[in-house]
């Protein structure tokens, strides 16, 4: 039995099959939903992101006179933390437009001093953003919507090979009129509930007007928040509606993010 040696060039060969897709991938651990929560520790993120390379390695063709170490590699080692990075940031947006439209509600209807710690980012949260955002979220794993953002990103290997120029003016455009898009489809979702309590607000400062005597701050409080409570469980079907629609809109705007031609959110 022969001793098995070992080489530069092989070892080499073996680090920068591993290199090059643990980049895009470690930057889609940074961004796409779950996985890049604060909650989770460090150290299960890096082993998350070279288990996840370490699978799509075989993916992954990497141009022979690519190096590491040269300024076309530093060039396309940027490149690929982007494209990981662009990946994940599409879907992420969609649940911060959620939390937005949760927000805004909140707002409205007297909310806004009711915030909880959102344990995922480490910052305060109102209570009908944080319901948006966990409705949101098993939403998306209920359509398997992680498994189908590991499918883009698997597919970006081919469609998007290592070495290659691709992040360019179409590409960032994309992802700004994406950006766009979502914080209006989130406007939307609170947009009839925002509406009406607005409409609730002008009763209120007619009936303060024509009878001072009544406290506003005693009686208005409490009747918004009632009516705030009732158009959410009311409209409660068309909100599911729309998030479901903004998830599904986020899928397929990756996937034509990753497709063989950059074309813009539409």
């Amino acid at each position: 039995m022969q001793p098995v040696t070992l080489n530069a060039a092989d070892v080499s060969l073996w680090v920068g099959r591993l290199w090059w897709p643990a980049l895009r991938v470690g930057g889609f651990v940074l961004t796409a939903p779950i996985g890049s929560e604060t909650v989770i520790p460090g150290k299960v993120k890096i082993i998350l992101s070279l288990s996840l390379a370490f699978l799509m390695a075989p993916l992954v063709q990497v141009p022979a006179a690519l190096t590491i170490f040269s300024g076309a590699g530093l060039l396309a080692a940027v490149q690929e933390m982007l494209i990981g990075v662009a990946i994940g940031l599409v879907v992420q947006l969609t649940f911060e437009a959620l939390t937005f439209a949760g927000q805004t509600i909140s707002l409205t209807m007297g909310l806004g001093f009711a915030t909880l710690v959102d344990p995922q980012r480490g910052a305060n949260t109102t209570v009908v953003g944080q319901m948006f955002m966990i409705v949101g979220l098993l939403t998306y794993l209920a359509i398997n919507g992680h498994l189908v953002l590991l499918g883009a990103l698997a597919e970006s290997f081919q469609t998007l090979p290592i070495g290659v120029a691709h992040v360019d003016k179409q590409f960032l455009m994309s992802l700004v009129l994406w950006g766009a898009q979502v914080f209006e489809s989130g406007l939307l979702i609170a947009l009839p509930a925002v509406i009406a309590l607005v409409i609730v607000n002008l009763a209120l400062g007619v009936v303060t007007r024509a009878a001072p005597q009544l406290n506003l701050f005693g009686i208005g409080f409490t009747i918004t928040l009632l009516c705030g409570f009732f158009v959410l469980i009311v409209g409660l079907d068309g909100i599911m509606v729309g998030i479901s629609s903004l998830i599904n809109s986020a899928l397929k705007a990756v996937s034509e993010l990753v497709g063989p031609s950059v074309a813009g959110v539409h």
